[in-house]
């Protein structure tokens, strides 16, 4: 693959593939926010936190008290706190659907997705006045100059397009093989050696 079809691979989504090496990425999708020759940035979606719920992380964060924590709106409820990646770990990234928009604090990614990193948009959505569909994920993957493209061209990641539905199921588990299979590609057929025969 040359630089120029890599090259702007922002709004897609990474698949690891079954030999990458660093563990931080092992089985991951990474949602690609920006990509350009000047390096990449993307938010994981299938890893579980060890970190608190996310009732939990809105009451830490005196966002909500103890006690509205039972009348939190559905999605508030149902959202699981994620790990995003390796860099700022405890900053909190959320890729919500682009209904839900602050001015100068949103990145509108597509038509599907965005991204806020305030404290705004954790606020809508424990109110129910944030966007339709949205995740958390602490801390992102980030990529130097050239650094994604490589890694591309040694085979550590496919791509895939990012369809609303694979970013923002809650069914973390089943995510991996879902990406693959908008490829068309069974896991079980994947190798983990790299080449280029």
């Amino acid at each position: 693959m040359t630089v120029e079809e890599t090259q702007y691979l922002g709004g897609k989504i990474l698949i690891a593939m079954p030999g990458m090496e660093d563990e931080r990425f092992a089985r991951t999708l990474v949602y690609l926010c920006a990509h350009s020759e000047e390096g990449a940035m993307g938010v994981i979606i299938n890893r579980p936190s060890s970190h608190p719920s996310f009732a939990d992380l809105l009451v830490q964060l005196e966002i909500i008290p103890e006690e509205d924590r039972i009348r939190l709106p559905d999605l508030a409820r149902a959202m699981k706190v994620q790990t995003g990646g390796p860099v700022e770990t405890t900053r909190g990234f959320v890729l919500h659907s682009s209904d839900w928009h602050v001015e100068d604090a949103t990145l509108t990614i597509d038509e599907h997705v965005s991204l806020t990193t305030t404290l705004e948009v954790l606020k809508a959505i424990a109110e129910g006045k944030g966007p339709k569909k949205a995740m958390l994920a602490l801390g992102y993957a980030g990529w130097s100059a050239g650094q994604l493209e490589n890694e591309i061209q040694w085979n550590g990641w496919l791509h895939c397009p990012a369809e609303e539905g694979l970013v923002f199921d809650p069914d973390l588990d089943q995510k991996y093989e879902r990406a693959l299979k908008t490829l068309g590609i069974d896991i079980g057929l994947l190798s983990r050696d790299a080449g280029h025969g």
